[in-house]
């Protein structure tokens, strides 16, 4: 009898238990339900702008075929809906152009930091620095601070530096500048991905008769690759949105697609479903890349925290 009370009372604790881990998981998974639903409306909202006519996107109407029927408007402003593709367009040649001068530029200056960047985080984390009182974590910080000061501080001092060295309007000096904001990025990332890395297998490396540069390059790369994926992404975001000295450096010939998508107004308001279209146009190649290099973001971000 005993026996059986307890077997009794052993079966009730685990079914208390097991409701309490599936309130657990389903409150867990309803908070994070609410949280995607917050992150992905303004992609939802820009997406279906962009098929709104004029009044649906006054009225606030969000569900497609419930609220309102979806149009080409937006794409057809930019001459790229399905009655518009076959015909000559110059609205679509200045967004082809625009969308080209990211590229360009935002890749570029990704690659430029990364390789940089790298390079300086390896030091970093592999020699002891002294620059007056500063040491390897107070060079790092240094670096890191930059990204403190606010693009208008710098505006005046690159306008003008820009102007007298010929730089105003091109790609290469849209890529120089983005390549040195976002370098701290790479720098702060990189040199704890190197840090998490055993000195032991360079050492090795050197053992079996490799250079410095050797081990670097076929020991060290290839362990950091998922973290050098991750900082790449994370400057390509940042160097395809930005929008401040895109504008203020650019006029024509290197005008990228922020500044762009700022320009659509009229004289009677925002063209919210041309705007909505180029900034969906503007979003899909970085959801894309995201998607197919979301290993290695996971990857990057996580390693370096066990050690």
């Amino acid at each position: 009898m005993t026996e059986t009370k307890q077997i009794f009372h052993d079966s009730e604790a685990d079914r208390a238990h097991r409701a309490k881990w599936y309130l657990g998981r389903a409150a867990v998974y309803t908070v994070l339900g609410l949280w995607t639903v917050i992150c992905l409306f303004p992609i939802f909202w820009t997406l279906t702008t962009s098929f709104k006519m004029a009044p649906d996107v006054m009225q606030g109407n969000l569900i497609p075929w419930v609220d309102y029927t979806p149009q080409w408007l937006g794409w057809r402003s930019l001459g790229l809906s399905p009655d518009t593709l076959g015909s000559a367009s110059t609205v679509r040649e200045q967004f082809l152009l625009r969308f080209w001068n990211s590229t360009v530029v935002s890749v570029c200056a990704s690659l430029l930091s990364l390789v940089l960047g790298s390079l300086a985080a390896y030091g970093l984390s592999r020699f002891e620095y002294r620059f007056g009182p500063m040491k390897n974590d107070d060079i790092s910080f240094f670096f890191l601070s930059q990204l403190i000061l606010p693009p208008v501080v710098l505006a005046l001092p690159f306008l003008v530096l820009y102007r007298e060295v010929d730089l105003l309007d091109s790609r290469i000096g849209l890529i120089l500048l983005y390549a040195l904001t976002v370098m701290p990025i790479v720098i702060w990332i990189m040199r704890d991905q190197f840090g998490s890395i055993p000195t032991e297998l360079e050492e090795a490396a050197l053992v079996d008769g490799l250079s410095i540069w050797g081990a670097f390059l076929t020991i060290i790369l290839p362990i950091a690759l998922p973290g050098m994926v991750a900082a790449f992404i994370l400057c390509l975001v940042l160097t395809w949105n930005e929008y401040f000295f895109a504008a203020l450096l650019t006029s024509t010939d290197a005008v990228t697609l922020p500044v762009m998508v700022a320009s659509q107004t009229g004289s009677q308001g925002i063209n919210w479903w041309s705007m909505a279209a180029l900034s969906t146009a503007a979003i899909l190649p970085l959801v894309v890349i995201g998607i197919a290099l979301e290993r290695y973001i996971i990857k990057g971000m996580a390693a370096g925290a066990v050690k």
